[in-house]
């Protein structure tokens, strides 16, 4: 005795337009909340642990510089002698002479003196908004 199956008429008239367009709606969602990585970032630094430190938030015209635990400067992932750091912050300072910001973030293992030469360069070009960065966690 053979079985017959009736065929439903739903599966002809399923329509796949309200699905694709939440599957795209997804997507923008992903691509606008996403993260993408700045390029002076990129570097493997490990930050010194403090108490009270907050996450860092990225204002529109920071700048940031990076020194490695052998003490060398970058800028946007180039290793940038001071002097030329120097010439670069008078060119954002001009731009923006109000608001400048500076984030230097040092290696824990990076000596204080090329830390304190950042901040010197950043005094002499008129920069007074800036800080180390530091991850939370203990110190020690």
């Amino acid at each position: 005795m053979a079985v017959q199956l009736k065929r439903s008429n739903v599966a002809g008239t399923l329509s796949l337009t309200p699905l694709i367009d939440v599957v795209f709606l997804l997507l923008i969602f992903f691509l606008v909340t996403s993260e993408f990585e700045d390029e002076e970032r990129r570097l493997d630094i490990v930050l010194p642990s403090a108490t009270s430190a907050v996450p860092m938030t990225s204002k529109p015209r920071e700048v940031v510089v990076d020194i490695d635990a052998d003490g060398t400067v970058y800028l946007r992932g180039k290793s940038t002698p001071l002097k030329e750091l120097e010439r670069l912050l008078q060119k954002a300072v001009a731009s923006n002479p109000t608001n400048q910001t500076v984030v230097i973030r040092a290696d824990q293992n990076a000596s204080f003196q090329p830390v304190v030469n950042v901040m010197d360069v950043c005094n002499r070009t008129g920069v007074s908004d800036y800080s180390v960065s530091t991850k939370d966690g203990p110190a020690g």
